[in-house]
């Protein structure tokens, strides 16, 4: 019988990805998920050493390239660094992303805060995308996937700027598909609930328990959960689907 920690089905041999965010978490999955799929991954991160242990691990197959989504000559120059050592792009997962909020109600946040969870998580997102544009383009399949959050679906309390932000990023999928759609590239979104990762480590015992009651599919979610549904809308075959966004919880925020 299958689990969640099996190898993914899904094949990308020869696709060439880069994963923002990837040194921990979710976008470590993503990569490692990447690599047995047999892609070809630069792992993106302001975390250098990690993400240069991460790389050496997975091998030929990967590379790390520094990365700050608040910094847009940062955001440049790794996308252009990425494609250069794969040879091009044909993905790009923009999974990079701050809280900064989690726990403060709205008048307890302060606009630094705000504008920084902005500035990382919605304008590096656009930044990483006009970035790999030009390379997604030459690629003929070009592929882009936004982590959103399921937090933007139902109205996560006390977590305001980062739930803003990733209503931002569903609402940037859709234009982002209009836009790109002419030039072959897809650009979808992914939900995720929350997962058990080292970024969720300050979420409150109280909300893990209310989503696993709330859940459709009563467990913990873990990063297995959500790297095939990323993996597909990486491939060729997804090439008519676009501006999407699709929740991966456990049917605990049904779109």
């Amino acid at each position: 019988m299958s689990t969640v920690t099996d190898t993914p089905e899904i094949r990308l041999d020869g696709r060439r990805v880069l994963v923002t965010g990837a040194a921990r978490g979710l976008g470590e999955a993503f990569a490692r998920a990447l690599v047995a799929a047999g892609a070809r991954v630069v792992i993106s991160d302001v975390l250098h050493e990690r993400g240069q242990a991460l790389a050496a691990e997975l091998g030929a197959a990967a590379h790390y390239v520094p990365m700050d989504l608040s910094d847009g000559a940062s955001v440049t120059a790794g996308v252009d660094a990425a494609a250069a050592a794969l040879g091009g792009l044909d993905g790009l997962v923009n999974n990079g992303a701050i809280t900064n909020s989690g726990g403060r109600t709205m008048q307890q946040l302060d606009a630094a805060t705000w504008d920084r969870v902005m500035d990382v998580n919605v304008r590096g997102t656009w930044l990483a995308t006009v970035a790999a544009q030009p390379h997604l383009a030459a690629s003929g399949s070009g592929r882009v996937v936004n982590l959103a959050s399921d937090t933007a679906l139902w109205g996560a309390p006390r977590l305001m700027a980062y739930i803003a932000s990733k209503g931002a990023v569903i609402a940037m999928t859709r234009g982002m598909a209009r836009e790109l759609g002419p030039q072959g590239i897809t650009v979808n979104a992914i939900a995720p609930g929350l997962t058990l990762v080292e970024a969720t480590a300050y979420v409150p015992e109280e909300r893990h328990q209310y989503y696993l009651q709330g859940r459709a599919i009563p467990r913990p979610q873990v990063p297995e959960d959500v790297t095939a549904a990323t993996l597909f809308l990486l491939t060729r075959a997804s090439g008519f689907i676009t501006g999407q966004l699709l929740p991966v919880n456990g049917g605990f925020a049904m779109h």
